[in-house]
């Protein structure tokens, strides 16, 4: 779930998607501005923290970067139960790999936390001459469940920062309001501090 401090979030974060749809790369890339040619398949899953700063707030990402192999799949519940966003990864060069992405999607609106903010991100971008998902039909499906949609490529950094930022926009409108009421009287005179100390 994600937490509000003063102007503080902290946000559990997952990627999900098939293996080879560059989800570790795409970590690697927004956490430490990397990429590596050939990135070896993760094991269950591995976990990085980022902070950014949106607008007048800082939020803390813990993300669950999880393994693609259907044999790591019975983890994933582990790592998303209870996170507040999620980013499903495909490649664009793969329909196998979006077809997954679809599947998570659908696992994801029926265990996942109902306020997660969900991203759906076409991978491998600078792969164009290869590509076999077309970005109208990765958008229109994304429209059509809630999420927001951008291509990226963890090996040009297109579009990775985007995805991210997009997210951490999103998540404070996703959180319950603090109430006002209890910092409007704080600046009150002595008895609205009285009041405010006795009943918050």
């Amino acid at each position: 779930m994600a937490t509000i401090g003063h102007n503080n979030l902290n946000a559990k974060f997952v990627l999900l998607g098939d293996m080879g749809a560059g989800k570790s790369s795409l970590v690697l890339r927004f956490v430490k501005g990397q990429f590596l040619e050939f990135q070896e398949s993760t094991i269950g899953a591995a976990f990085f923290s980022q902070t950014l700063a949106v607008n007048d707030a800082t939020v803390k990402f813990e993300i669950w970067d999880t393994a693609g192999q259907e044999r790591y799949h019975s983890l994933a519940p582990m790592y998303y139960r209870g996170a507040a966003a999620a980013i499903i990864v495909y490649d664009i060069t793969s329909a196998d790999s979006f077809t997954r992405a679809k599947k998570w999607v659908q696992e994801l609106q029926k265990q996942g936390n109902p306020n997660m903010v969900m991203a759906l991100a076409g991978n491998k971008a600078d792969l164009e001459d290869k590509r076999k998902v077309t970005a109208e039909e990765a958008r229109v499906y994304a429209e059509e469940n809630g999420l927001f949609f951008m291509e990226t490529s963890a090996k040009t950094a297109a579009n990775v920062n985007d995805v991210f930022h997009e997210i951490a926009k999103r998540l404070p409108r996703a959180q319950p309001t603090q109430n006002p009421a209890g910092m409007v009287l704080v600046d009150r005179p002595a008895e609205g501090a009285r009041a405010a100390s006795c009943c918050s």
